[in-house]
């Protein structure tokens, strides 16, 4: 069963839990555009913390590479599909305010 802290994945045919909480083992962001760059990059949204109502906390497992990732978004320096962004950021947009 899953809580706050936890969130399962299915990892190649068994559920791994992922403490939320731990930064070793997940990588957060506030931002919605580089939410977005990391979903177009293959990285796995594992939540969305929406506790406070006036922004929301996106949560990604922590895998090698998200950071560069990120830091690539932040300094201009990411190459994404215009569409395939375009497209995420329009699903993500309707799973942060449909949930």
């Amino acid at each position: 069963m899953t809580n706050n802290k936890t969130k399962k994945l299915p990892v190649k045919g068994e559920v791994v839990y992922i403490p939320i909480n731990d930064p070793s083992a997940v990588f957060t962001t506030y931002d919605l555009g580089v939410s977005t760059a990391l979903l177009c990059a293959g990285f796995e949204l594992i939540s969305i913390d929406k506790e406070n109502p006036r922004k929301a906390l996106f949560i990604f497992q922590k895998i090698s590479g998200i950071e560069k990732v990120a830091n690539q978004y932040f300094s201009d320096k990411l190459e994404i599909k215009a569409r395939k962004f375009f497209d995420t950021i329009k699903a993500l947009k309707n799973k942060l305010y449909s949930e």
